[in-house]
């Protein structure tokens, strides 16, 4: 899983407009650090394309510098389009008998080498701008939720961020997730 030198340099290039466009979702850091850390990962910059690929519009939104780690996650003001009308997990996947949807969200997000967001990250996500407004995202949920057949997902509605449940078989056209990734 390797994107081509073309590939790579195209990525680069979209990614570092994004975030000379939105520099207060990362006040104080320089691109110059994060794109030689992305070159030097090549399967963190393949991560990064497929989540460009299915309308995340990836941009940096932390750093830690205690571990030296650069936190990636879907931007996009909507729940990623390429990602949506997918149930939440395998388990509720395979517990669907009629109507199955193409995937789930925790599959595809392993599939693409990053991780759901979790509420904190969601809400956190929220606080830098107002995203899923007319859309809803799945959240990395619970063991103890799941165990009972449940999933979270999140959404801005009324100038509010919420986090609801729902079956985690449960798929909608406006349903897709968010994903992070730490480079």
């Amino acid at each position: 899983m390797k994107l081509s030198s073309a590939q790579s340099q195209a990525l680069l290039q979209i990614l570092n407009n994004r975030f000379e466009k939105h520099m207060h979702r990362h006040q104080g850091l320089k691109w110059e650090k994060i794109q030689t850390k992305l070159e030097a990962n090549p399967e963190k910059l393949w991560s990064l394309h497929q989540m460009e690929q299915t309308g995340g519009e990836p941009d940096v939104v932390t750093y830690d510098k205690k571990t030296d780690i650069y936190v990636f996650c879907d931007c996009s003001k909507e729940s990623p389009n390429g990602r949506r009308s997918l149930c939440y997990d395998a388990v509720a996947l395979e517990s669907r008998k009629k109507f199955k949807p193409k995937n789930n969200a925790m599959d595809v997000a392993t599939a693409m080498g990053i991780e759901l967001l979790s509420v904190d990250q969601y809400q956190d996500l929220q606080k830098l701008e107002a995203i899923d407004l007319k859309t809803s995202s799945w959240v990395k949920t619970p063991e103890d939720v799941r165990a009972l057949g449940g999933a979270l997902f999140g959404d801005n509605r009324f100038g509010k961020v919420f986090i609801y449940h729902n079956g985690a078989e449960s798929y909608y056209a406006a349903r897709g997730f968010r994903g992070v990734l730490f480079v």
